[in-house]
């Protein structure tokens, strides 16, 4: 343990890799049934029949008393959001964040991964909602890929500069400026679903701590179309925006490595995210 945060031995880091490949399995098979005309609530099924079949347990389920095995957040839901019995409609932006865990060594081993599609196909999407994904998407790899600096002193603060950056680059880009969702922010991962420490999305000054080998991180960036200012309902869960722009989430699960970074919850371990940066993942 380094303050407080639980670093992994290479065989730990692949028991987390087992964990995030059930979730990238989620998210195909979600990829696939979100259709116009699905509720939620059966998108929630589909996920928990993934989890069972690979033998894993969900982590979302019960946690904090969060009633199911992942969130769905349809449009100006920020995160959070309960499957039910909303029908899904064509060009509607979802974020589906979803984690499974795995058990060995008689502890568990988590893995947890979000990502934003549209509904019906990009050429569907409403506004500039794809473009918020895109942007989203990018500034999660550019983050990712801020912790393979060889960077004497690298600490984790590295990662909300990296996507500082991206969102500036878009606004001059597109015009417009999406706003940084700053109370939702990424985390440890490992034997528990979060950790030490935090990873936040924005630029922060003094001390933070340092990036080392054998921690394991989620990167998630949260922006919104509008103003990113929040609120949750009365179920103590969802959270929307208050001028009801749209919002994008993207995540994954990252071990920092003796000779690099590995992202475990991409199937290719992140080659095609980390490409343009000239990175070459650890595959495991």
């Amino acid at each position: 343990m380094r303050r407080g945060i639980e670093l992994k031995s290479i065989d730990q880091v692949r028991h987390m890799r087992r964990a995030d490949l059930v979730v990238a399995d989620i998210h195909k098979a979600l990829r696939e049934a979100a259709k116009p005309g699905v509720t939620t609530e059966e998108l929630d099924t589909v996920s928990a029949l993934v989890i069972e079949k690979a033998g894993a347990k969900p982590n979302f389920l019960g946690y904090y008393g969060y009633p199911a095995t992942a969130c769905m957040s349809v449009n100006d839901t920020v995160v959070h959001g309960i499957p039910d019995d909303y029908v899904l409609q064509e060009g509607d932006m979802v974020s589906f964040d979803c984690g499974a865990y795995v058990e060995a060594d008689g502890k568990q081993w988590h893995g947890d991964s979000c990502f934003t599609m549209i509904v019906g196909g990009d050429d569907k999407a409403r506004g500039d909602d794809l473009t918020l994904s895109r942007i989203t998407e990018e500034a999660m790899w550019a983050g990712i890929a801020s912790l393979a600096s060889k960077k004497r002193g690298l600490t984790i603060a590295c990662v909300g500069d990296a996507v500082e950056q991206v969102v500036a680059d878009a606004a001059d880009k597109y015009g417009w400026e999406a706003d940084i969702v700053e109370e939702f922010i990424g985390h440890g991962i490992g034997t528990q679903m979060h950790q030490a420490p935090d990873v936040l999305n924005y630029s922060v000054r003094g001390r933070q701590p340092k990036v080392v080998p054998g921690m394991v991180v989620c990167v998630e960036p949260i922006l919104t179309r509008g103003s990113a200012q929040v609120f949750t309902l009365d179920d103590e869960w969802t959270v929307k925006t208050h001028d009801h722009s749209h919002a994008a989430h993207w995540e994954h699960s990252v071990a920092i490595l003796e000779d690099g970074i590995s992202v475990l919850s991409a199937p290719d371990f992140g080659k095609a995210g980390l490409a343009k940066y000239g990175i070459e993942p650890i595959e495991l």
